[in-house]
């Protein structure tokens, strides 16, 4: 056998073998007991621990529902507030965390967390709008659409009103995706990172309003906000149908775009070639947790992923995950932040994108390997079973940052 074969071999061995949902879920038990020291409500909290309560839902181990209680109960109090949250800020990101009191609510039946549920739609409802519907991003940041806050703010949207009979909404849930599709579609297929209406910020195409470039984890966070809101829209919703296309059909895009050799995609995923660009965890474990949970729900098709999927999950643990000595799982080589305008006035350049720290363990990306984990967990259907995972040094610090 061939060095290249031996080390394929012993890649696909590491994925198939360890059980890294458990392995996974019980790093962040050990390493993060608080998930946020700091007493933050922050978005990329609520995204580890929606992949921590997925991980409870394959094994049905109660620590991991103990530890999103715990972490969600720091910043949930009995009345239902919630500590460091401020709605007149207008942000999409805070209303994230809301999926997870809504997962708490319907396993535990505790009131606080519908009521915390509660003051975020609250937001939603008041939330400022762009002339074509969608909701701004943030206060901040007016008249503007990022594909991110499909996820933060439009998949609890859904589920909020599934959970309390909001049938009047619907039509508002769904053209929140068909509008931001619309918005940020680009000739190529894939979406840009964000549009503005106004065509004023120094980012925006004066002609199109979309930022210079698409960004992996925005797609990222589209294709999961897709994938999980089809989920909960009405089954006989006339634009369910749409949703459903713009998801296949990005993710068709995708695929074109995907690293030949491992499956995975790039910092700028339609640039590989460029100096500088990466291949990076935490939109590609975002890119294949949309493809891992749409197959098992038969939104997409196999002969078209299946193969795909099990490649790149295969790469993506020799690519960005290593374990330490003390049998912890590191998830390496994650996009810390990436924004646009703002204080640093970031214009959505290549160079701005590849000028961002690469770090180790953010939740950004933290939350994206669980969920993908327990997808692929399930693909198994042996969630119990753990075998022998590669043991090798981290290659960065745990980040807390942007």
């Amino acid at each position: 056998m061939t060095d290249a074969a031996m080390t394929d071999a012993s890649t696909k061995d590491a994925a198939v073998t360890t059980d890294w949902a458990r392995l996974g879920a019980d790093t962040m038990l050990v390493r993060e007991p608080d998930m946020n020291p700091a007493g933050k409500w922050e978005y990329e909290d609520g995204l580890m621990l929606g992949g921590m309560l997925e991980i409870h839902r394959l094994t049905g181990d109660p620590r991991y529902l103990e530890y999103a209680r715990a972490n969600l109960d720091r910043f949930v109090r009995p009345d239902g507030s919630i500590l460091g949250y401020r709605a007149d800020e207008w942000n999409l990101d805070h209303v994230n965390n809301g999926k997870v009191a809504l997962d708490l609510y319907e396993a535990t039946g505790d009131e606080r967390y519908l009521k915390a549920a509660d003051l975020l739609f609250a937001q939603l409802l008041g939330q400022p709008r762009l002339d074509a519907g969608t909701f701004w991003h943030k206060q901040i940041y007016p008249y503007q659409t990022w594909l991110d806050g499909l996820y933060m703010g439009s998949v609890f949207y859904a589920r909020y009103c599934r959970l309390t009979g909001r049938d009047d909404l619907w039509d508002d849930v769904a053209l929140q995706f068909t509008t931001a599709y619309a918005l940020t579609l680009e000739p190529s297929g894939l979406c840009a990172h964000a549009y503005d209406e106004t065509r004023s910020m120094p980012w925006a195409d004066p002609t199109t309003g979309r930022s210079p470039h698409v960004w992996l984890r925005a797609l990222g966070w589209f294709v999961m906000a897709m994938t999980d809101v089809l989920e909960h829209l009405p089954v006989d919703l006339p634009q369910r149908a749409a949703v459903h296309q713009q998801l296949r059909s990005l993710l068709t895009a995708l695929r074109s775009v995907a690293d030949e050799r491992t499956g995975l995609w790039f910092q700028i995923p339609d640039q590989a070639g460029r100096p500088l660009n990466y291949l990076e965890a935490s939109g590609s474990f975002m890119v294949l947790a949309a493809v891992a949970k749409g197959l098992r729900l038969g939104y997409l098709d196999a002969a078209e992923w299946g193969a795909h999927l099990e490649r790149a999950w295969a790469a993506g643990v020799d690519e960005f995950l290593t374990v330490t000595a003390e049998g912890w799982v590191d998830v390496n080589r994650i996009c810390q932040v990436a924004g646009l305008g703002g204080p640093a006035q970031r214009d959505g350049s290549y160079g701005y994108y590849m000028s961002e720290p690469i770090v180790a363990n953010d939740h950004k990306g933290v939350g994206p390997f669980l969920l993908l984990a327990a997808e692929m967990g399930r693909r198994a259907g042996s969630p119990g079973h753990r075998g022998r995972a590669s043991d090798s040094r981290s290659t960065g610090m745990p980040s807390r940052t942007g």
